[in-house]
């Protein structure tokens, strides 16, 4: 169950308080089979075990664990117009005539309607957990769209969920470029072997993209004395978990090192003792690399109104 992706929020001690109604309210917001004619449907699902009797969250001192289930019907578009030119051909053969905008418009209506019962439907999960403690909404994504889609199931569940995303007070982009440029990278953190490189003032949008990658080289360097910037940076934190880092301050391709899972061990009873285990192991693991984010960055905790 380790993540793979971090794309994080952040909220207040209040808002914190107001979390502790998680196993209340998302029990209202289940996640329910598309019906017939929908296209999809979303709500929560047990991040540990299947069935109506399993919970919908699981905690682990400070940190509770959510799952956002999905469900969508799969019916591509070429599907559909090879449909509706065949029944626009029959018509066109069997009466003569041609078929107008607005009656293809109908016909492909009709056509939804009646393959859309029939449709096969492609179950998605995304998990998330909230740190009540330290205020963070921790999403495995990286993507910004399904980020702020989960967050929307959380508010929508909640009333409210004012968490909001990161504000850096130092500029990721430039603090990043130093690091390489200079080899200024702060105590525990080490380069990866993976960077992003951007001209921002280039009209043609220069990129350079390296991976497996010696980032000390004097290609890199090359890149950075004609003014590109990192925007996607590998690193290793404490020699316990690579990632890569964007000037979004999204965690992608997130790994933790064999030392971490030789800790995690695998003399666990029960998949729930199995699951304690993991998600303790993870959110300890990502709690100091956050508290880091937060010093290198600036990433202040929203304070209570």
């Amino acid at each position: 169950m380790f993540f793979r992706n971090l794309t994080l929020f952040r909220f207040s001690p209040a808002v914190a308080d107001d979390l502790n109604r998680l196993d209340e309210v998302l029990a209202e917001h289940r996640l329910r089979p598309c019906g017939p004619m929908e296209m999809s449907t979303r709500g929560f699902v047990p991040p540990v075990g299947r069935g109506e009797e399993a919970a919908l969250t699981h905690a682990v001192n400070a940190c509770t664990w959510l799952t956002v289930g999905g469900e969508d019907k799969l019916l591509p578009a070429a599907v559909i117009n090879d449909e509706l030119q065949r029944k626009v051909q029959k018509i066109a053969e069997e009466e003569g005539r041609k078929v107008g905008g607005r009656e293809r418009k109908r016909i492909k209506e009709d056509l939804l309607n009646e393959l859309l019962p029939r449709a096969f439907v492609r179950n998605s999960r995304l998990s998330a957990y909230v740190d009540k403690k330290h205020g963070w909404l921790v999403i495995d994504t990286a993507s910004r769209k399904s980020a702020e889609n989960a967050l929307s199931q959380v508010r929508e569940a909640l009333g409210s969920f004012p968490a909001v995303p990161l504000a850096p007070e130092e500029g990721p982009r430039v603090l990043m470029t130093d690091w390489l440029a200079n080899g200024t990278l702060p105590a525990g953190l080490a380069l990866g072997d993976e960077v992003e490189l951007r001209d921002p003032g280039s009209a043609t949008g220069a990129i350079a993209k390296c991976r497996r990658q010696d980032l000390d080289s004097e290609e890199i360097k090359e890149h950075l004395r004609n003014g590109k910037q990192v925007f996607q940076l590998g690193l290793v934190f404490d020699d316990r978990m690579s990632f890569v880092l964007g000037e979004d301050l999204v965690v992608r391709k997130l790994k933790f090192l064999d030392v971490v899972l030789d800790e995690m061990g695998d003399s666990h009873q029960d998949a729930a003792a199995e699951a304690d285990a993991s998600f303790a192991l993870l959110t300890l693991e990502i709690e100091r690399l956050l508290a880091k984010l937060e010093e290198w960055f600036g990433l202040p905790r929203p304070a209570d109104a």
